[in-house]
């Protein structure tokens, strides 16, 4: 008898999803931000599981959903199905071996009652915040006691759009869940970001984010629960509400600072007008190159930057009333500084040395509502809205910037408000609603 050979192909998955793939946990749970490929990197290890003999079942509260698993898996194992060594069932949405018990099946449920009538080695609950927490109390863990089955529970921090097409009694649940899971031994938790997903764009990403509120940007990109957002962002006092502003002409007489933050691959610039009359700062241009350029070619960027109104584009055009730049680390790139200045950009160091002290300093002046960011400086404010304190291997909240090597422009912001202090600005007088402006 001929045995014929046949080759499944499997996507390369991303490193996060390699990280739940691999597990041998028996219960695992996935917080995840949209389009950070959770659903494709549970496919990887259903189709995985299923072709070790192992009944796989794949549950979401509706048909769509179930789409994208649908489609992996069935591009995943076409090959067994067309040359007659599985079976597929398009209607019921399952594929399976003749005569056995081994079977993957995508199934739209969404609580106890609509999960009925299965049985599964491997339960996977897919937007797992949308679903009735009976699904698994009542029929999913009966289901994997007589064999002994693993479960996987994938969800995106609930926002109040989701909250009102939840099947959940509480809408927290999934959240209380992971919070659980993360001191129980039996369990093992995975939590990453739609930025952690390297085939899609950075350039997607912010482009989208710019008609999300940050409280939708926390919890649907960056998959952080309510309890946790206040905590780890480190600019969590920044008024999004009554800071982030739209774009206005900055008067001409306007004293600007820039800030700076030096590096051969990701250099940053941020320019900031100071209104004499308020000392409120406003925040209102940022460079972010993709590659780095030389302190020439960056000079000659910043100057066409620091151009008055009016004469954008000009060959010399007349310049703001540049009174300070800041940037740099204290230590170690007083070189770069005096790179800089010899192309007739002089940049000093920073007054404080240490970052923690520096955060202070910017938290300071936020608190107050004196610091104002334009609505288009969309990448000041993603990193605004993603930067995170680091936690330790407990969960707790350290001292420590996680991924700091990402955030250049909030590292310029640093470095230049360590210039100043909120006692000494013109005016400390607290902020209740956003300014109006009228230049004739």
């Amino acid at each position: 008898m001929q045995t014929k050979e046949v080759m499944v192909t499997l996507r390369r998955p991303h490193d996060k999803q390699l990280e739940f793939i691999e597990s041998e946990a028996k219960r695992k749970i996935i917080k995840a931000g949209r389009r950070s490929g959770k659903t494709v990197g549970i496919a990887i290890w259903a189709v995985e599981r299923f072709l070790k003999g192992r009944r796989v079942l794949y549950t979401a509260p509706t048909g769509e959903q179930t789409d994208r698993f649908w489609f992996e898996v069935t591009r995943a194992l076409r090959p067994l199905v067309e040359c007659g060594a599985y079976k597929k069932d398009e209607t019921e949405r399952f594929i399976e071996k003749p005569f056995t018990q081994n079977r993957i099946k995508a199934k739209t449920a969404w609580n106890a009652n609509t999960m009925r009538g299965d049985y599964a080695d491997d339960l996977i609950f897919d937007e797992w915040q949308l679903t009735a927490e009976d699904a698994w109390d009542d029929v999913g863990a009966p289901m994997l006691m007589d064999n002994n089955g693993d479960a996987v529970f994938i969800y995106t921090p609930p926002s109040l759009k989701s909250t009102s097409i939840s099947r959940a009694v509480d809408p927290r649940h999934s959240s209380k869940m992971f919070k659980m899971a993360q001191t129980d031994g039996r369990w093992e938790v995975f939590h990453f970001t739609s930025h952690d997903n390297p085939y899609i764009s950075r350039e997607a990403i912010i482009e989208v984010s710019k008609d999300m509120s940050r409280d939708s940007y926390l919890k649907e990109i960056m998959a952080e629960d309510d309890e946790e957002q206040s905590n780890l962002l480190v600019y969590g006092c920044f008024n999004e509400n009554v800071c982030k502003i739209q774009r206005m002409e900055i008067p001409k007489h306007w004293p600007v600072y820039t800030g700076h933050d030096f590096g051969s691959a990701n250099p940053a610039a941020l320019f900031v007008a100071q209104d004499p009359g308020t000392g409120f700062f406003y925040c209102f241009k940022q460079d972010k190159p993709n590659t780095g350029k030389s302190a020439y070619e960056n000079v000659q960027e910043f100057k066409k930057m620091a151009a008055l109104p009016g004469y954008e584009g000009n060959e010399n055009p007349p310049l703001y009333n540049i009174l300070q730049r800041v940037g740099g680390k204290v230590a170690g790139e007083d070189e770069i500084r005096q790179g800089y200045g010899a192309q007739g950009w002089p940049i000093t160091a920073p007054y404080i040395t240490k970052v923690n002290a520096q955060i202070d300093r910017v938290k300071q002046l936020m608190e107050k509502n004196k610091v104002f960011i334009f609505s288009d400086l969309y990448h000041l404010l993603e990193e605004l809205n993603t930067c995170m304190w680091k936690l330790d291997v407990f969960g707790k909240r350290t001292d420590e910037i996680k991924d700091e090597k990402r955030y250049h422009l909030l590292a310029c912001v640093r470095y230049l408000f360590s210039v100043f202090h909120p006692e000494t600005t013109a005016s400390n007088k607290l902020i209740t609603k956003k300014p109006s402006f009228s230049f004739g």
